[in-house]
């Protein structure tokens, strides 16, 4: 594994790495920070050294005249963006210490494949009461005895936004507020063709999940049921998969998770207690792991968190190519890679965390590095590793202004498998016909209830 050293780590931001005093006193000078040397969310507001990333101005406004239905990248305020740099094969070299090791290798490995890169936009930051949230818990957000549960948090906000340690900075990324839910009507798992074959997997259907944290206001995450979220999806296509469908619980504080599968042929639902971590996603060929949607997915009891510093990268953000449900499929899903022209770079800075499987512990990447938005804690780009050191599987979440949460989210991603030559794109909108919808208020929907995630409510509606 190729390791970050200490000259390609920026160390701008040694106060953040340092250990939170005990006493009620420092714990309220941390807090008076975030807003002010730092932002709401606990990032470096200042431009870097020769303002390649500029000065974080605060919550960007969207362009008026958005609703749902329309399409985000038409109301995105730096539309009219030009590419300033095209990063491939012939000068990734030049650039390689503003690239992950998982980048390098795709810009070497794959015919064709290039980064066209354009101007920083500092576009993610929270609403009011995230930030007031964020502040309270400098001093009460508290890790479990175990050492990676979330025992306790005032949500919604981030529970550690100047972090000790790699566990912490997951938990931020984790609970970074997205509203109560966000609803998939059609969304499509695609898995690229063999080597030799032109036959994707396009696994259709409908997704729904469930922040229960969630919910505007303030509120003790110990006075909540202790689920990080509740997820439900169901097949529609291909005739293999056609049919089935899970309700899964992914909790704070207990490894693994509650999965129930309904299978159409039994007409029967099962419990599923092996299937989270690396366990293979069904239907998919090997290709695709429970832990592996959104970058990171599941509980991070099997790792060791090493919160290594910060980074400048070249990372995908204000990408909305991913979310263009009115285009041909095929225009932004091409065999080898995603089309360059549906992917938007631009240098950010990002925490650095090296993730190790734990002794006596199994994973099928033992060694993964990760990288985190600054501003809105979101999982950006990850680098898997086998149990021979050797480089496997490279993901970049496609990241973007929501305009429903006011914060930046990433639901779309792909996933490189360089030893196969092949890959994953999910929870995308591409060719879909109907766009990612975050919902910010629970209502009367079914779905923003527990109930609606178990055992007996999934038999009830899986009749086929």
């Amino acid at each position: 594994m190729t390791r970050q050293t200490p000259q390609t780590l920026t160390c701008s931001l040694i106060y953040a790495l340092l250990a939170l005093a005990a006493s009620p006193g420092a714990h309220a000078a941390d807090a008076s920070r975030l807003g002010a040397e730092l932002t709401p969310a606990g990032a470096e507001p200042g431009a870097n050294k020769d303002g390649s990333i500029p000065v974080w101005s605060g919550n960007e406004a969207q362009q008026t005249g958005w609703s749902f239905g329309q399409l985000r990248g038409d109301h995105f305020k730096y539309k009219a963006d030009k590419s300033t740099l095209t990063i491939d094969a012939s000068n990734a070299d030049k650039y390689a210490d503003k690239l992950s090791a998982g980048q390098l290798a795709l810009l070497k490995q794959i015919k064709g494949y290039r980064m066209d890169v354009y101007p920083t936009r500092r576009t993610c930051g929270v609403p009011a009461f995230v930030a007031e949230n964020t502040k309270k818990n400098v001093g009460t957000a508290k890790l479990g005895a175990d050492g990676w549960g979330l025992e306790e948090a005032i949500v919604p906000g981030f529970p550690f936004p100047m972090p000790d340690n790699g566990t912490e900075a997951m938990w931020n990324s984790k609970m970074r507020y997205h509203g109560v839910g966000i609803d998939y009507k059609n969304v499509v798992t695609s898995v690229s063709p063999r080597k030799g074959s032109s036959e994707w997997i396009r696994a259709g259907q409908e997704f729904t999940a469930y922040m229960p944290w969630g919910v505007k206001g303030s509120t003790l995450l110990s006075k909540l049921p202790p689920v990080e979220y509740f997820a439900y999806f169901a097949y529609n296509s291909p005739t293999a998969l056609a049919g089935q469908a899970l309700a899964i619980s992914y909790f704070l504080d207990q490894p693994g998770s509650e999965t129930f599968y309904y299978f159409p042929g039994q007409r029967r639902v099962r419990r599923m207690p092996t299937y989270s971590y690396d366990s293979p996603q069904i239907g998919m060929e090997n290709q695709y792991t429970l832990d592996e949607p959104f970058v990171f997915n599941g509980t991070i009891d099997r790792f060791d968190w090493k919160l290594a510093g910060k980074k400048e990268l070249y990372v995908p953000y204000n990408s909305f190519g991913a979310y263009n449900f009115s285009a041909r499929f095929e225009d932004i899903a091409k065999p080898d890679f995603i089309d360059p022209g549906q992917r938007r770079y631009e240098l950010h800075r990002v925490w650095v965390i090296e993730a190790t499987v734990k002794k006596g512990m199994r994973h099928t990447a033992p060694k993964r590095t990760f990288f985190l938005d600054e501003d809105s804690w979101n999982l950006v780009l990850a680098d898997d590793y086998d149990a021979q050191g050797k480089l496997a599987k490279v993901r970049e979440g496609f990241l973007i202004p929501v305009y429903e949460t006011g914060t930046c989210d990433v639901s779309a991603f792909v996933q490189y498998n360089l030893n196969e030559g092949r890959y994953v794109f999910d929870m995308h909108a591409a060719g879909t016909g109907s766009d990612v919808h975050w919902i910010t208020e629970p209502g009367n929907n079914p779905r923003m209830k527990p109930g609606f995630y178990t055992s007996e409510n999934l038999r009830a509606i899986s009749d086929r």
